[in-house]
């Protein structure tokens, strides 16, 4: 018998009337084995219908979305990012074309919709944030949750800078022409001539770099705040906050619009460039698949890494989201359907970027055609190509692409050796097309070049920065909220309070992102702030519930919540298929990272052009940082929990002992640690993490006390005490 035990026996002894008949009469069939010891004293049922936060004196609901809708539009919003835009389309460039999406879609259907039903899951099963769902899944692994909101504060701080970028290009497309339409002329005191750094690159080249960001020669170069930008940035964080300080009630309205405006402008996107000369071309590139790349260990590797990010795994963002569900909602349906819109999302984007491509394309091959064709006629009259050379058709003050190329292939035919010399560009739809651009230089860059050619050029520049916006704001949403609710419901505090103070210090810390070297910090944290960290978490997560909490007791909360058995699959997912994969491209990543020394691309205005350059000293040791910030949460709580060196039920860490329908928290006395849970306990105010029915027992002159499971699912008995060993049924 453990110490202490008969001060527990006494209590019950004097405490429990009922008769034997009553206790019988009222036993709860989830656990079997614990008939004979639970003792169960009153039953009431739970309404369904409300989500209430039972434990408490006065009980309080719980904010909840309005509508399903609502729900799925915050999830879609928090999924469908920037990454669909601009980074999917890159990638299936970069790996097969139409080929790539073979491989995307087995790792979806693989580790992408499982473990995306995992997190929805656990959140809407636990109703908490990710702090609490972890504590209660396992104490030890609560430092899981501390590292989600590390990482998801990173991210935030550089995902932010990229909307203010937004907002900067959106105010300036209000010109015609747009401000990045033509090279800027320089003046002096004897003539006028193009500024040479814009004439080496291009326009919107040069607009991004030297009007924008105004950038440094290296990350070493601070070269002060870019007051534009810092004013952006500003206004960015303040529609957050805006939108976030009343939590769900707040951004779920937002969520209307920032995720649905996103399509409006995509569809509107692709039947204008639809009409446009060469889109078809961009289009048949992109499906034209290549084979032969599919199966190349990189390109696998590649798209679970997409696959992983664009459904916001790991961020805690999907598990605050769906913590705000109904205990009975069917979360399978949400994660197949969200999973499949994000895809969709994806290809819908692929294909308006491959379609304005394809028209930038051929605009591109065009200016080429007549700075050759200009370079031909000048050959003509110094005599180094003879004029019989070109056939009589041809006008060479109109020539079209089919007669250039014919004019190629017979000069290239008899000056077959000497064609080099010649000094001619090549001139291929392929080529252009084949230059791989993503991030920042597809939708600042080249984007903004191909809109340049748009007829009513600034609306629809108005239009796509609008939606850039619109998207990074959707995801914005759903990592405070992974930052937000956490906190809220572990410290307690005011939402709203925590919600200004987290955007000013964001904002703050921020300031570095809109240095003229911020943008090279804004690379540093995309690459080393969330990739590895990330895939720990996820990876800690997946072994959390399969291995430690039990794939099959999970099995059973989820039939008991959502009134069926899920499919088989998702157990061999969970327990075998999806840890091996995500260990698997843990380990490929390290060795990517191991192999490829971290470097930056810096924009060298003498050359006007980007040059990799490797980081300083302390660039590394700040890469080095963010990785190890971000995971330290999880080592550091499994320690303290391990050796004991904090009390499970001590304020601390979030540890709390979570029970059907409240949590108390235990206050440690020095003189005796068995009895310390008998007093000095105090209810809070939190929603029950267990379905079902609200079990406890009345005290004669004492509010009503609790009694249910213990973080790692045992029934308590009389006081429940979390780290009280399991007594025997004759101790009793």
């Amino acid at each position: 018998m453990p110490k202490n035990s008969k001060v527990v026996k006494r209590e019950l002894d004097d405490d429990v009337t009922e008769s034997v008949k009553d206790l019988l009469s009222n036993e709860d069939p989830v656990d079997d084995s614990f008939k004979k010891s639970s003792l169960i004293v009153d039953d009431v049922q739970e309404d369904k219908e409300r989500d209430i936060e039972e434990g408490s004196d006065t009980e309080e609901e719980r904010p909840a979305w309005n509508s399903k809708l609502q729900y799925i539009l915050a999830q879609v919003g928090f999924s469908v990012g920037l990454g669909n835009v601009w980074r999917f389309p890159y990638l299936c460039q970069k790996n097969g074309g139409g080929a790539y999406l073979v491989p995307y879609f087995i790792l979806l259907v693989v580790i992408g919709i499982p473990l995306f039903f995992l997190e929805l899951a656990v959140g809407q099963r636990i109703r908490r944030g990710s702090i609490g769902v972890w504590n209660y899944i396992s104490p030890r692994l609560g430092g899981i949750g501390f590292a989600s909101c590390v990482v998801c504060f990173f991210v935030a701080l550089y995902y932010n800078v990229i909307i203010g970028w937004s907002l900067f290009y959106f105010s300036q497309s209000f010109q015609q022409p747009l401000p990045w339409d033509q090279c800027p002329l320089v003046k002096n005191n004897t003539n006028t001539f193009v500024e040479p750094e814009c004439e080496k690159s291009s326009a919107t080249t040069f607009y991004w770099y030297r009007e924008a960001l105004d950038i440094s020669d290296s990350i070493s170069e601070s070269g002060g705040l870019n007051w534009k930008m810092t004013v952006c940035l500003l206004a960015a964080w303040a529609m957050v906050c805006l939108a976030m300080i009343k939590g769900i009630q707040s951004s779920g309205k937002v969520m209307y619009f920032s995720s649905l405006f996103p399509y409006v402008v995509l569809i509107c996107f692709l039947v204008r460039a639809l009409l446009l000369t060469g889109s078809v071309d961009g289009i048949r590139h992109m499906f034209t698949p290549k084979l032969e790349i599919m199966l190349e260990p990189k390109v696998w590797r590649e798209a679970a890494t997409q696959v992983f990010f664009a459904l916001g795994l790991g961020f805690g963002g999907v598990i605050a989201f769906s913590s705000y569900n109904k205990r009975d909602n069917n979360c399978h349906f949400d994660a197949v359907l969200v999973s499949f819109i994000n895809f969709f999302t994806s290809i819908l984007a692929t294909l308006v970027v491959f379609a304005v491509l394809g028209f930038k394309a051929n605009i591109m091959n065009e200016k080429c055609v007549v700075q050759n064709t200009e370079k031909i006629v000048a050959l003509l009259g110094s005599g180094i190509l003879s004029n019989n050379l070109i056939p009589q058709h041809i006008n060479f003050s109109h020539v079209s692409s089919a007669d250039y190329y014919q004019m190629i292939d017979i000069i290239k035919g008899v000056k077959e050796n000497d064609y080099t010399s010649l000094g001619l560009d090549s001139c291929s739809i392929e080529d252009e097309l084949n230059k791989a651009v993503q991030g920042t230089g597809l939708a600042f860059i080249a984007f903004t070049e191909a809109m340049t050619h748009f007829p009513a050029s600034p609306f629809w520049s108005v239009m796509f920065f609008l939606m850039l916006v619109n998207l990074g704001l959707g995801s914005m949403f759903g990592t405070i909220e992974g930052i937000i609710t956490p906190i809220v419901d572990t410290f307690k505090v005011r939402k709203e309070f925590l919600t200004v103070g987290c955007c000013l210090l964001a904002f703050s810390i921020g300031l570095i992102f809109v240095q003229r070297s911020g943008n090279y910090f804004v690379a540093m944290f995309d690459d080393y702030s969330a990739t590895l960290p990330l895939l720990i978490v996820v990876i800690l997560e997946n072994m959390a519930v399969a291995w430690i909490y039990g794939t099959d007791k999970f099995f059973e909360d989820l039939k008991d919540m959502l009134g069926f058995s899920p499919f088989k699959f998702y157990y061999y997912m969970w327990k075998y298929v999806s840890p091996l994969v995500l260990l698997a491209l843990l380990v490929a990543s390290i060795i990517q990272l191991v192999m490829t020394p971290p470097s930056y691309s810096a924009w060298i205005g003498e050359l006007a052009k980007e040059k990799s350059l490797s980081y300083p000293p302390w660039g590394l040791a700040v890469c080095v940082s963010l990785v190890v910030m971000a995971i330290l949460p999880v080592p550091v709580v499994f320690v303290l929990r391990y050796f004991n060196l904090v009390e499970e039920g001590s304020s601390s860490l979030s540890s709390v002992s979570y029970k059907k329908g409240r949590i108390i928290k235990e206050n440690a006395s020095p003189e005796d640690d068995d009895t310390s849970l008998i007093h000095g306990k105090s209810p809070s105010e939190m929603p029950s993490p267990m379905p079902g029915k609200s079990i406890y027992r009345k005290h004669s002159g004492s509010p009503t006390i609790d009694m249910d499971t213990a973080p790692n699912g045992r029934y308590g008995i009389g006081y429940l005490m979390a780290d009280m060993p399991d007594m025997p049924e004759s101790d009793l």
